[in-house]
Parts: structure tokens; sequence; C-alpha cells
């Protein structure tokens, strides 16, 4: 945390028990992590250009995980609460549209590979 910081922003996404009405069992998140990581980090430089920020952190898990299970974080700070929200939306829109990581949703009745890139 930066002292200088009057505003941080904390996205959690979580695994959710259902998608489109139907029960999800678990996800499992598979990643070309080199490239995965160097395209994180392109989006981070992006936020530092785009607002006055001090501090980001973005985490995307790899693996299987259960419902309530955490697989992404990302957390902004910044001197005013504008910059941090708006830096934070913009992370995890851009981290879905670009950063390739592959999820599959697991159901009862099958399972499904859901598009990186909608």
């Amino acid at each position: 945390m930066s002292p200088e910081a009057g505003g941080i922003d904390v996205f959690i996404g979580t695994v959710r028990n259902a998608t489109k009405g139907k029960p999800v069992i678990r996800l499992e998140f598979e990643a070309y992590e080199p490239m995965a990581i160097a395209e994180m980090g392109k989006i981070a430089q992006q936020t530092f250009e785009k607002w006055p920020l001090y501090k980001v952190l973005i985490h995307h898990r790899t693996g299987i995980l259960e419902v309530g299970e955490v697989p992404v974080i990302i957390a902004v700070s910044a001197a005013h609460r504008d910059a941090a929200f708006e830096a934070c939306r913009f992370i995890i829109d851009t981290l879905k549209q670009t950063v390739p990581i592959w999820k599959k949703e697991i159901f009862e009745d099958g399972e499904v590979w859901v598009a990186a890139h909608p």
C-alpha cells in the first residue's frame, strides 16, 4: 500500500455455482503461462499510462477450482477512487479479451470449454 493512495479498488472473481441456470460442479483453467504473464504485464503498463496509479496487482490461478474459490484478483491503488475504479474495470475487461487463459466448465452431465475471448 502507498501512503499517498486515497483509494484502493479490489476485484475478486469467484467460481459461481451456475451458468445460464445450469449447475456448475467446478471450473478448470489452463494458460499458456509465459504469454499470460507477459500480457498481464502489458495490461498493468497500459493502466499506468492511462491513469495516475501507485500500484497494480493482477493474479489469475490455473488448475481445478471448486464453487466459491477465487480464480482472479485485481487490486489498484490511486490517489483518488475514480482512477482506481476505472483502472480495475479496464484490467478485468482487458484480461478477459487478451490473456491466453482458457476455462472449462464442468457440469453434472458434461463439460464445455468457454470461449476465452467473446
